[in-house]
């Protein structure tokens, strides 16, 4: 096995995998998405299974860009966000002194997570 041998068996080897991963993605968008339903969803499947390049490569060019659910999502994570940007240390500490005065945690507890929380 020469040298050549062995890069062009690499070639095809990363060919192949990104292959197999770009149906994997393909399947699990159309699994995901909620915007299509099941015979849309049969019908793209069989279009993959029966022509497998084409149907992905046809997939990928109709698939819209941003759907209604990848705009909902992205509202989610933006809202999840400006939640967790919003807890402030002093809110936690705060937080930490009431668990602390119901006696919840003990003083060395305290002292232990309040140095954790103002440490980052």
């Amino acid at each position: 096995m020469t040298f050549n041998d062995l890069f062009a068996s690499l070639i095809v080897f990363f060919f192949w995998f990104m292959a197999i991963w770009i149906f994997i993605n393909v399947f699990a968008d159309i699994f995901r998405r909620n915007d299509i339903h099941g015979l849309a969803k049969a019908g793209w499947i069989f279009l993959i299974f029966i022509v497998p390049f084409l149907g992905a490569l046809i997939y990928i060019i109709a698939r819209p860009r941003v759907t209604a659910q990848d705009v909902q999502m992205m509202a989610q994570a933006d809202a999840a966000t400006k939640a967790v940007a919003s807890v402030s240390t002093a809110d936690e500490i705060a937080k930490l002194q009431q668990l602390k005065d119901a006696g919840t945690i003990t003083a060395a507890e305290f002292d232990t997570l309040k140095a954790k929380t103002l440490a980052g």
